[in-house]
C-alpha cells in the first residue's frame, strides 16, 4: 500500500510539473523533454549571466540549475546561478528566448544562442545568420517594434502564429 501511495504522488508530481511546462512553453522557448531540475531547457543550456557580462554563449551546467518561471536554466558556476535567482530579470533572453525579429514580425522562431546581440545588458537571440543580419540594418527599430509584439503574443501558443 506504502509503495503504491508513493506511486501516485510520484505520479502527482510529475503532471503538476509537465503543467507547469506546458505552460510556460508558450510563453519561453523551450527545449523538448523536462530536465532534471523538472522543467523544460531555456536558452539551449546557455549561461544567461556569462552571456550578459562577456556577451558569448558559454555552455552552462544541468550541475548549476535553477528553475524560474517553469524553464530551467544552466550556469557555469554556483556564483552565475545565485546571481540569476538573486535577480533573473536581469539576465532573461528578452521575447522569452524566442528570436527577437520573428518577434518584431508577430511570430515565435527558435532563438539560437549563436546569433545573438546583447544591447543595453539585454539579451537578444536570432534565429540564424540571415535573419541576426536583417536585424542588424535597423536595431532600434526591430528592437521596439518586438517589443510592441510581444505584449500581443506572449500568451498565444507558437501554433497559433
Amino acid at each position: 500500500m506504502i509503495k503504491k501511495l508513493a506511486s501516485a504522488s510520484v505520479l502527482m508530481t510529475a503532471l503538476a510539473l509537465s503543467s507547469t511546462a506546458a505552460f510556460a512553453a508558450d510563453e519561453y522557448n523551450v527545449s523538448n523533454g523536462i530536465t532534471a531540475a523538472g522543467a523544460p531547457l531555456g536558452l539551449h543550456g546557455v549561461d544567461p549571466v556569462e552571456f550578459i557580462a562577456t556577451a558569448n554563449p558559454t555552455e552552462g551546467s544541468a550541475a548549476y540549475a535553477a528553475v524560474h518561471d517553469g524553464v530551467a536554466y544552466y550556469f557555469t558556476s554556483e556564483a552565475n546561478m545565485k546571481s540569476f535567482e538573486a535577480n533573473p530579470d536581469a539576465y532573461l533572453p528578452q521575447n522569452g528566448g524566442f528570436c527577437t525579429f520573428g518577434v518584431s514580425v508577430g511570430k515565435k522562431f527558435d532563438g539560437d544562442p549563436e546569433y545573438h546581440a546583447v544591447i543595453d545588458n539585454k539579451l537578444y537571440v536570432f534565429l540564424n545568420r540571415a535573419i541576426y543580419d536583417e536585424f542588424v540594418k535597423d536595431k532600434a527599430g526591430t528592437i521596439s517594434k518586438a517589443d510592441a509584439q510581444w505584449k500581443n503574443i506572449r500568451s498565444t501558443a507558437v501554433s497559433d502564429l
